[in-house]
């Protein structure tokens, strides 16, 4: 049992520093093929950053732990929108524009609707490509948004600033003086050493929920889903201490925008025909509210305060009980 976690462990490290060089590798390759700024920004970062849940929960899916994979998701959702933002808001007020909560935040909150519904019917290859096609149309809305007055040069801007800070364990060598196959080899590299963290991960988290007789999804709802999503706390952290309260909300309701379409679409793909695992009525019910409550909070003033940061952790202390009593 020790042998395996510690294999979970190291699997959870990898990931996130491959995955850390893939996005910085394909986002300076994007960069220097000279793709819009918005383009890198919301496409290349933005689904780049999700990797993780993607990955994991495509390949836990292909294994036939369909449970891990949508636990995985779900659990991602929800923490994202009550830990991950309630420690932000503790930090400090987060405050947004109102054309955010106008259009990405409904946008991600539908998408968050959506496969929620579509969990609870059972994700297959049919449903996976509905949400491939909901992830495309998302997609082309975000970077026409994206486009539009000032976004455009918040976008690009954050896009850039992105591209020129180094990964979390990088080369001491500035940006500018790497030589030109240096970041599609990052990238391939990166892509690889995620495959490889997530199939440590999945199979040692799927070995560890056997011997402990606990359902998958109970693994991946907590462990697993606390671990991909550690890239959006720290992230989230970073931001909020720069101030940056706006890229906070966009980063947490983004990430849930592309785990529930584009990593729904994943795991169905991956499931196959003969896939029947359906998150309980619970998982899914627990998800749309958790949006929503995120998204009324913030449509309030526009700004969540610490009152507001306890609301949402003490929401988040609440989803175990009602998973466990499903």
């Amino acid at each position: 049992m020790l042998f395996r976690i510690l294999l979970a462990v190291a699997g959870l490290v990898v990931l996130t520093l491959a995955a850390d060089h893939l996005v910085l590798g394909s986002s300076r390759l994007a960069q220097r093929l000279r793709i819009s700024p918005v383009v890198v920004g919301v496409v290349v970062i933005g689904l780049g950053t999700s990797t993780p849940e993607f990955l994991v929960s495509g390949v836990a899916a292909a294994h036939g732990d369909t449970g891990l994979a949508v636990g995985n998701i779900a659990g991602s959702n929800i923490l994202n929108l009550t830990l991950v933002l309630g420690i932000a808001a503790l930090a400090g007020s987060v405050a947004v524009t109102s054309h955010v909560i106008r259009r990405e935040v409904p946008l991600a909150v539908a998408a968050v609707v959506l496969f929620s519904f579509l969990a609870w019917v059972g994700l297959s290859p049919v449903t996976g490509v509905a949400l491939a096609v909901a992830g495309v149309c998302a997609v082309f809305a975000l970077v026409r948004w994206a486009r539009e007055g000032r976004s455009n040069e918040d976008v690009a801007e954050e896009a850039t600033e992105f591209t020129q800070a180094p990964a979390t364990v990088d080369v001491p060598v500035q940006a500018s003086r790497l030589p030109a196959w240096f970041e599609p080899v990052r990238a391939v590299l990166g892509l690889a050493g995620v495959l490889v963290g997530a199939q440590l991960l999945v199979s040692n988290a799927s070995a560890i929920a056997t011997d402990l007789a606990v359902p998958q999804v109970i693994i991946g709802f907590t462990v697993v889903a606390l671990g991909t999503s550690l890239p959006e706390l720290v992230t989230t952290v970073q931001a909020q201490r720069r101030g940056e309260s706006e890229l906070v909300v966009g980063n947490l309701f983004g990430s849930n925008l592309f785990n529930s379409l584009v990593g729904g679409a994943v795991v169905g793909l991956a499931s196959g025909p003969a896939a029947t695992e359906r998150a309980a009525v619970a998982l899914s019910v627990t998800m749309i509210l958790t949006a929503g409550l995120a998204w009324m909070l913030l449509r309030r003033g526009l700004a969540l305060t610490r009152v507001e940061a306890l609301v949402l952790l003490g929401a988040y202390a609440l989803t175990m009980p009602l998973l466990l009593s499903s």
